[in-house]
């Protein structure tokens, strides 16, 4: 039921931007923003391309998660199969089913939309969507060379209630694998995954061509 809490695109009037650094994947940007006070402030930020996630549920009820030391925040963490949006305006689905393949060696026949959200919306654009993929089946051909973190990867299957009572109790933090375990709790708690958003439904946050 629509209620009216929704989130609505908005933009104040930007007065001058500059990338001061740019990076092989993203950039920072500083924007001085006039307020709504008329005082223009700094704000500085992480132009991101945006990213995909995959919660593939097996017919056991089995999410696949992986395993991977992220330096940033020094943990080697569990997460979905992920990865950035590459290519300006690429199809997330299209980039989801790759992920899946090169991370994992999966592919998934029933393909849709779990959960949108915004990462750190405070300091950064990145957009993410995460997909349910189910019936799943090993991919066919030779399995993707990994390398770099990658190379170093665990991968398991984990029961859903697992990992929603793992997020619940501060032992798994990764805000893909997160917002996508307990997003898709409260799907089978209401209604079931029928009620989900088709794979190609759109993206106001990150415009794309079917």
């Amino acid at each position: 039921m629509d209620n009216g809490i929704v989130d609505t695109p908005e933009s104040w009037e930007v007065i001058a931007s500059r990338t001061p650094f740019q990076g092989a994947k993203t950039a920072v940007r500083s924007d001085q923003v006039r307020m709504p006070d008329r005082a223009v402030v700094r704000r500085d930020y992480q132009a991101h391309p945006g990213s995909v996630c995959v919660l593939a549920l097996d017919e056991e009820q089995r999410v696949l998660v992986l395993r991977q030391f992220r330096h940033p925040v020094r943990h080697r963490l569990w997460e979905l199969p992920a990865g950035l949006l590459d290519v300006a305006g690429e199809n997330p689905l299209h980039a989801a089913q790759r992920e899946l393949y090169e991370e994992a060696h999966v592919k998934a026949e029933d393909w849709r939309v779990l959960v949108d959200f915004f990462s750190s919306p405070g300091g950064s654009d990145e957009a993410v969507r995460v997909f349910l993929a189910r019936d799943l089946a090993e991919a066919e051909g030779d399995r993707y060379e990994v390398s770099e973190e990658e190379a170093d990867m665990e991968i398991a299957r984990v029961p859903l209630a697992e990992l929603v009572a793992g997020v619940l109790a501060g032992r798994l933090g990764n805000p893909g694998l997160v917002s996508g375990v307990l997003a898709l709790s409260a799907a089978l708690a209401s209604g079931g995954v029928e009620t989900l958003r088709p794979a190609l439904s759109p993206w106001p946050a990150r415009p794309y061509e079917a």
